[in-house]
């Protein structure tokens, strides 16, 4: 039996005020990413100069960092470049090289989601156990909230019983609707939380899928059949197609990529848990072999904890640089 809470009205929107670094968003980050960020920030204040031996410390580093060869290869020669036609000697210039190589190869992740371009505008949220998902939907709907946004969840992984109730608990949080049921197939409850959607005119719907490998074969076949069910109802959705990613995974984030999107066509990434213990380069190995724009990163449990993913902010942190 399906189940109806109560409907949500949307926080009036607030403006985004950029952070002072060393306060708010930006220091959580920079916590997040204090596991790299100081092993470069050492190399880089050692003093010297720029020579083969630095490259092979800083090589070290960005593939112990999760970066991945192919990316740290990509990186070690744009730096070498970079450094030749500019002429930089000293190794505390390395930094700001780094920040400038890093950037080109990020900045295109960076692009925000617009969630305004359809009524409802239908999200689905995909990932393995354990990665974040339904936290990630949580915060989610907070975001949409603080843009003005109506949002309805659908609470589409009924393997879990545990995730229902972790849906409905954050419904509750957020004073948002939630679809559910005891049990059942995980398609017909989102195909209900859409048509309830579509008729009290919410604006976004977060549909929760269940956890799964990437090389279970009949389970991602099961979500390829709720992606179908979606565009039975409403024949342009998913609008959206967000896989959500633990950073403390390393490489095999890359490979999840990889596999989800040719089963599922994926159009944006969560990279959660960047609380410290994560290394953070993945993503410069996403952006390399396979890049889907990064559309929010979390540093924690709190609500606001899950922000857009700006490289800009994100190179600052993990550089220890003024953003």
């Amino acid at each position: 039996m399906f189940s109806f809470l109560k409907r949500n009205t949307p926080e009036k929107s607030t403006p985004h005020v950029a952070e002072k670094p060393g306060s708010g968003w930006v220091a959580r980050l920079k916590l997040g990413l204090a596991r790299t960020g100081s092993q470069l920030s050492d190399l880089f204040s050692r003093g010297g100069k720029i020579d083969d031996d630095l490259y092979e410390e800083l090589e070290t580093i960005l593939i112990s960092a999760d970066v991945g060869m192919d990316a740290t290869n990509a990186l070690l020669a744009d730096l070498r470049r970079h450094v030749k036609e500019h002429k930089l000697v000293e190794a505390a210039e390395l930094k700001a090289a780094l920040a400038h190589c890093l950037l080109k190869l990020l900045k295109p992740l960076a692009v925000p989601l617009q969630a305004n371009t359809h009524q409802p505008f239908v999200i689905m949220m995909v990932g393995v156990n354990g990665a974040g998902k339904t936290t990630s939907i949580g915060k989610l709907a907070k975001h949409f909230q603080t843009q003005g946004l109506s949002v309805l969840l659908a609470a589409g992984d009924t393997f879990r019983a545990a995730a229902r109730e972790q849906l409905i608990a954050w419904g509750e949080r957020n004073n948002v609707t939630v679809i559910a049921q005891q049990s059942g197939d995980a398609a017909a409850v989102i195909y209900d939380a859409i048509q309830s959607a579509q008729a009290h005119k919410i604006d976004v719907v977060l549909a929760d899928t269940a956890g799964r490998l990437s090389t279970q074969i009949h389970l991602m076949e099961e979500i390829k059949k709720v992606k179908r069910v979606i565009g039975k109802v409403l024949p342009d959705a998913p609008h959206e197609v967000l896989l959500v990613l633990d950073a403390n995974t390393g490489q095999n984030a890359l490979s999840q990529v990889k596999a989800f999107d040719a089963s599922l066509g994926v159009t944006g990434l969560i990279l959660t848990k960047l609380d410290g213990t994560a290394k953070g380069g993945v993503i410069a190995a996403i952006a390399r072999a396979h890049p889907i724009p990064v559309r929010f990163i979390g540093v924690g449990e709190d609500l606001d904890d899950l922000r857009p993913f700006v490289a800009e902010e994100f190179i600052a942190a993990l550089l220890d640089m003024p953003s």
